[in-house]
């Protein structure tokens, strides 16, 4: 039997919505967030859950609900799992995007926002993202994946992002390209034998952007 995970980022923030560099802040959705994911999980009729696993952030706790609500469930076995946590941005945390985009310049501003081993004071890179991740996912959800459960993972943009580089083979040099947006769900399916999903398909919603 082939198990199917399905991949959320949390909905918009109220930090999303100011632009805001979060991080580990734990901020909740804004309304337009839960609505916007009550949408999006009205996908999901056709799949059964098994379990979920969200970051230990409230945001993703809150699109989790969302989520089910929009399925039509009114509860799933969770994990909370601070491996799953956002990126920690250090001393860029609350600072607004685009006013350090204008003091810094657009190179190292792109490198910061998307790219692989770029530092961040005080605080963590993509590739130390994926050092967490990754192993989490191995250890915990692939061999429940293996035989066959449906699993059901909320978490956030550059947490997804170090997944998705395992899950699709990215290349380093390839991540600054890699995107998680909102109102979009990644399905992979995995055989018992595959320690890597044999398909993939996306999901979406349309939404007014937001600052991401």
């Amino acid at each position: 039997m082939m198990g199917i995970l399905v991949i959320s980022r949390h909905g918009e923030s109220e930090w999303n919505l100011l632009g805001k560099w979060t991080g580990w802040t734990d901020v909740g959705l804004t309304e337009k967030g839960r609505a916007d994911t009550v949408r999006l999980g009205a996908l999901l009729k056709d799949i059964r859950f098994d379990e979920a696993y969200t970051s230990a952030l409230k945001r993703t706790h809150q699109t989790l609900d969302a989520l089910l609500e929009g399925r039509g469930m009114g509860s799933l076995p969770t994990t909370q799992a601070a491996e799953l946590n956002e990126r920690d941005y250090g001393d860029l945390t609350g600072k607004n995007k685009w006013e350090v985009k204008a003091e810094i310049g657009e190179e190292a501003f792109n490198g910061i926002r998307r790219g692989w081993d770029y530092p961040v004071p005080g605080g963590e890179t993509l590739k130390d993202v994926h050092a967490r991740v990754v192993p989490y996912f191995e250890r915990e959800i692939l061999p429940k994946l293996q035989a066959g459960e449906n699993i059901l993972l909320v978490a956030h943009g550059n947490s997804i992002r170090a997944l998705m580089k395992h899950l699709d083979h990215v290349p380093e040099a390839d991540m600054a390209h890699v995107e998680m947006p909102f109102g979009q769900l990644l399905v992979y399916t995995f055989e018992p034998t595959s320690d890597l999903p044999t398909n993939k398909d996306v999901l979406s919603v349309e939404i007014e952007a937001v600052n991401a």
